[in-house]
């Protein structure tokens, strides 16, 4: 995904804190950021810099979701990064070929550089806190992850252990196991790739909205929702004046990753992908909003820019042929794919 190149100053988003030379040495950038869907739609996640020990409760379109803290508070948004990376290095694995499982061993400074942390002692004193709340956050909820729905009770992860050099000493590895509920959504494929620029967003405010355009908008020509329902999916506790200020001022910024915001009249927002995200005709065959819809019938749940992706990369080493009809190749490739998973 391409970030937003205008606004994007130090002022805005944060600075890249590992050099890009750093990528060669590690190969943990070949994950690209995967974010699971039902936590994109869905506020799950404390948007508070604060300890935040209210419990939650949403309730839309069907969906039902309680969120309950632990002694030390909700998970954050922020601590959303973990899961994030955890599910990039899934999702990898899982197009590689190799099997996974809900338990993985990870390097803590890969995680921290991956999702652009510091690496300094409180970076992973940090890193401690946000387990601790990932594991002691409750989620009780009705919402569907890869195709069933099950009324359930879990941690955002199931448990987590830190392995350390020497007593006292800068943690090695930490190992992770994720709940049953979120498994499930990265076997299901039930993710969408974020832009890396994500992990830069400073605002808690600033990476639910992102968030919630990367779900709804996709590379669509835009999509239009009223301040009122943003106020409440985003799971905001701000005043509703309060709110629209806020989505004012990130659109005055406009450094949202793949997207620019602007305000409509009827009290509306509108998130239309930057150019850099769109296809353009010269560069390759150009498929109709009709084609994505289908596309997406055929894969639920699956992030249908990706799998396009891949067919347009499929497309490039073929030769990049003359398509007369560039919607059924790209459905016919869709569905060989799908019967090889």
């Amino acid at each position: 995904m391409t970030a937003a190149t205008g606004g994007s100053g130090a002022g805005g988003l944060l600075p890249e804190r590992h050099p890009t030379g750093d990528f060669f040495v590690c190969d943990i950038f070949d994950a690209l950021p995967k974010g699971d869907l039902a936590t994109m739609e869905h506020p799950v996640f404390s948007l508070s810099t604060r300890p935040d020990r209210r419990i939650l409760s949403y309730l839309h379109n069907g969906a039902e979701i309680t969120v309950t803290p632990s002694v030390r508070g909700l998970a954050t948004i922020h601590d959303k990064d973990i899961l994030i990376y955890c599910i990039s290095q899934l999702v990898a694995a899982l197009n590689a070929g190799r099997t996974v499982a809900r338990q993985l061993t990870l390097r803590a400074h890969d995680l921290l550089v991956a999702t652009n942390r510091e690496t300094s002692g409180d970076g992973y004193k940090r890193l401690r806190d946000a387990f601790e709340r990932l594991a002691g956050t409750r989620i009780t909820t009705n919402i569907e992850t890869g195709g069933r729905e099950v009324t359930a009770g879990f941690g955002l992860i199931e448990s987590w252990q830190i392995e350390r050099r020497s007593k006292g000493g800068r943690m090695v590895s930490v190992q992770v196991v994720l709940s049953d509920w979120l498994y499930r959504a990265v076997l299901a494929k039930s993710v969408l790739t974020l832009s890396r620029d994500y992990f830069r967003l400073r605002k808690p405010l600033e990476r639910r909205i992102y968030e919630l355009a990367r779900k709804h908008c996709g590379r669509q020509p835009g999509w239009t929702v009223s301040v009122d329902t943003l106020l409440k999916k985003s799971g905001s506790a701000s005043p509703r004046r309060v709110f629209r200020k806020m989505l004012r001022d990130m659109i005055a910024a406009d450094h949202l990753p793949d997207y620019r915001m602007e305000e409509c009249e009827g009290d509306l927002i509108r998130f239309a992908p930057r150019a850099a995200v769109i296809e353009s005709p010269g560069r390759g065959p150009v498929l109709s909003p009709q084609v994505i819809e289908q596309a997406r019938a055929l894969a639920p749940g699956q992030d249908v820019y990706q799998l396009e992706a891949e067919w347009r990369a499929y497309w490039q080493r073929s030769g990049r042929p003359q398509l007369r009809r560039p919607g059924a190749a790209f459905l016919g490739f869709l569905r060989r794919r799908l019967a090889q998973d």
